[in-house]
């Protein structure tokens, strides 16, 4: 006798949803996603995703909580102590930043997304704060790379740090567009590895 279906918690449901829509963004884009979709893959009605979630701008909220989390983590991990070697350091973020996009490839379009963003002044809010954050630790690494003499002293630290960051945006976003067909997580690195060492002294 097969074993009857156990029920998910709430918390469970809403964390599938959201993993769901993530997943959902990466195959159709993700202003394309509807809450019929998310009902139909997860197989369960669309009134029960709105028992779970108050309208779908909360859905792409979540989304966001849980894309900012995810990257904050990332940042604290590898970023972190520089040890004596902010170089080093920020190359290892990149580094970890196209390892994590290779695993979540929807990531980057719902992060530039201007569709879902236009609607949601909150969510545009929640990722323009995130990603100010990760440039200025950037430029925080850049400036002590300057300080001990590894980075050229005539660098705009804000700027070589946005220059990494928007480069980081468009391997991401061509890669994507480009059927997620080559190692990201071996490109990313290799393409943008000259451009870090451009700043050395």
């Amino acid at each position: 006798m097969a074993e009857p279906r156990k029920r998910k918690s709430a918390a469970d449901r809403r964390a599938e949803i959201v993993e769901t829509a993530i997943r959902l963004s990466a195959r159709m884009g993700p202003d394309r996603v509807t809450t019929q979709h998310l009902a139909d893959e997860v197989g369960v009605t669309q009134p029960a995703i709105f028992r779970h979630f108050a309208t779908k701008g909360d859905i792409w909220l979540a989304v966001g909580d849980h894309i900012v989390d995810q990257m904050e983590d990332l940042h604290r991990d590898g970023a972190g102590d520089h040890g004596g070697d902010p170089h080093g350091t920020l190359q290892r973020v990149v580094g970890h930043h196209f390892v994590h996009i290779s695993d979540r490839p929807a990531i980057p379009a719902i992060l530039y997304s201007h569709e879902l963003q236009a609607e949601n002044a909150a969510l545009r809010e929640k990722f323009t704060t995130v990603l100010d954050r990760r440039r200025k630790s950037f430029a925080g690494l850049i400036r002590a790379a300057q300080a001990m003499g590894v980075h050229r002293a005539d660098l705009v630290a804000e700027d070589a740090a946005r220059l990494v960051s928007e480069a980081m945006h468009g391997l991401s976003m061509r890669w994507l567009l480009d059927g997620c067909e080559d190692n990201l997580a071996d490109t990313g690195p290799r393409v943008l590895g000259p451009l870090i060492d451009g700043f050395r002294a």
